[in-house]
Order: C-alpha cells, then structure tokens, then sequence
C-alpha cells in the first residue's frame, strides 16, 4: 500500500486518499486509475441539485495535503502559482499580482468562497470556460501539467480551448501557473449576464500595454461557452499612437464586430453588450 493517507465512508462506500508528495499521488492514481482528483471541491455540487446531499464517486484522491501545490514563488519575470492555492491567497499578495487579474479573481463568489476555490480547479473546470480563464489568457500565462513519468507546459489558449474539457491527458494533474510579471498600463473586465436566463454568461477582459504612447500590445478576451480573442483586431492597433485617432478605433470595433457576426455563441443580444463593452474601453483610449 502507498504511503497516502486514506479514509472512507461506510454509507456510500467511497475512499479518499491524501498523498503528501507527488509521487504518493501518482502511485495512488496509478491503483486506482477511475479515482477522481478533488481541489476545493466549490464545483463538486454545482450541477448535482439543491438537496444538501451529494453523489461522490468511489475512489477520491484529494490534493489538499500536497504542500508543493500550495506553493507561490516570483521570480523578476514570473509569478508561479500552485494549483491549490484560493483565489483569495492571490488577492492577498497585491500589487505583484497584475491588475486585469486580481479584478476577475474579486468578482468570484464571496469572500468566504473564494477562500475555498483553487486556482487550479476553477480553470480545469470542464464544462465552460470560468471567470479567471480570460485574465490567463489575455496574459500569456503557461500552465504545468505532470505525470509520474514526465512534465510539459501548455499555453492559457491552448488549455481554455473549447469545446470540451481542458486537453489533460489521462492521469495527468496540473501543477503550477505561471503568470508573466511584464506591466499593463490599462485594464478592464467585465462579467455578462445570459439576456434570458439571468444567470453568467461569461467574462471579458480588454488590456493594453504601451511604451512612450506608442501602443505595443493589446487584448481583448472573451470567456465563457466559448472563448473568443480576435488577433487581426490586436495586430491593426499594436504600434499605434496614444490616444487613438478615433479612425483607428471605429476601424478595430468594426474588426470585433465582423469577427463576432457568423458566430453562433454568443446569443446576439450578449454580443451586442461585448461591443459595448469593447466601444467603452476604446474611447478611454482615443483623443
């Protein structure tokens, strides 16, 4: 027997196992290969009903006592962040953390929720696209996944692609983020609520870093059931001047606007609050 903690439960007969290192974990994994990984568990029961009483699978492998998956370091160039770290032990470090980041992270549930989600949860969450995604991606953040034998970094967009649950392979457990440290002058984020159902839609994030008012990066990053970045608008606008001639940013809408049309998610009235939301940030940066 691997040397992970274990206890069950009599009534449904399930186990849950809790490695101290990774090598426990993947010994563990490798017994028990239908196990399922758990994190903060907040999305274990979002779909299961309102009962109070909850399915479980039988063999769980929590992460909760690996302390490598806890871990924040910064380097002069990075952030690396454990996967098991909350949302709120990110908040709580402050300014290193960049600001189109820390504003998504404080518009997730509570504060008393956000101190049980976990990073690395809440963006391997299968079924859509959760709020951090767009900030992740918009910031060419990188993602660690392992096995017992090997190591292999993925980019946010390749990870956040849909449809689908993230490109993880079979037991293959992400790690560590790691988020550049590089500025960004100006930053927005939005949540969208369904035009029906009244429940989340999805989140976007416009950012935009300049040099000595010339324009060297932009993005603009939608997240949801889908994800949504427009590369040729970001191309038109990088190396232009600050503020914007207003030609310019009636050109990069009309960019945004072509790229949404022939899509069939989001709903039309959700796209039109986009371009709103894109229209509003743009004009903050036009003369």
């Amino acid at each position: 027997m691997d040397g992970a903690r274990k206890t069950g439960n009599r009534e449904t007969e399930s186990q849950i196992f809790f490695p101290v290192t990774l090598q426990e974990l993947f010994t563990t994994w490798n017994r028990f290969p239908q196990a399922v990984i758990y994190a903060g568990g907040t999305g274990a029961g979002r779909y299961q009903g309102s009962n109070y009483k909850l399915d479980y699978p039988s063999h769980i492998i929590s992460l909760e006592e690996l302390d490598e998956l806890h871990r924040i370091t910064r380097t002069e160039r990075y952030l690396e962040i454990g996967a098991m770290v909350t949302l709120n032990e990110i908040i709580n470090l402050g300014k290193i953390v960049p600001a189109a980041f820390t504003q998504a992270l404080r518009e997730i549930a509570g504060p008393q929720v956000r101190n049980i989600i976990t990073l690395g949860g809440h963006i391997s969450y299968p079924l859509k696209r959760l709020d951090a995604a767009a900030p992740l991606i918009a910031l060419d953040a990188r993602y660690e996944l392992r096995t017992a034998q090997a190591i292999r970094w993925i980019s946010a967009p390749r990870f956040s692609s849909l449809p689908g649950p993230p490109p993880v392979n079979p037991q293959e457990l992400l790690t560590r983020i790691r988020m550049p440290l590089e500025p960004w002058n100006y930053s927005r984020y939005k949540k969208f609520k369904d035009p029906f159902a009244g429940q989340q839609a999805g989140v976007m994030v416009f950012a935009v870093r300049y040099q000595k008012n010339i324009l060297s990066d932009i993005r603009v990053v939608f997240t949801g059931e889908t994800v949504i970045r427009d590369q040729n608008s970001e191309t038109f606008l990088t190396g232009k001047q600050l503020p914007l001639d207003k030609r310019d940013a009636a050109h990069f809408l009309e960019l945004w606007e072509d790229s949404l049309s022939p899509l069939d998610n989001p709903h039309p009235m959700l796209r039109a609050k986009m371009l709103n939301f894109i229209e509003y940030c743009i004009l903050e940066l036009t003369d």
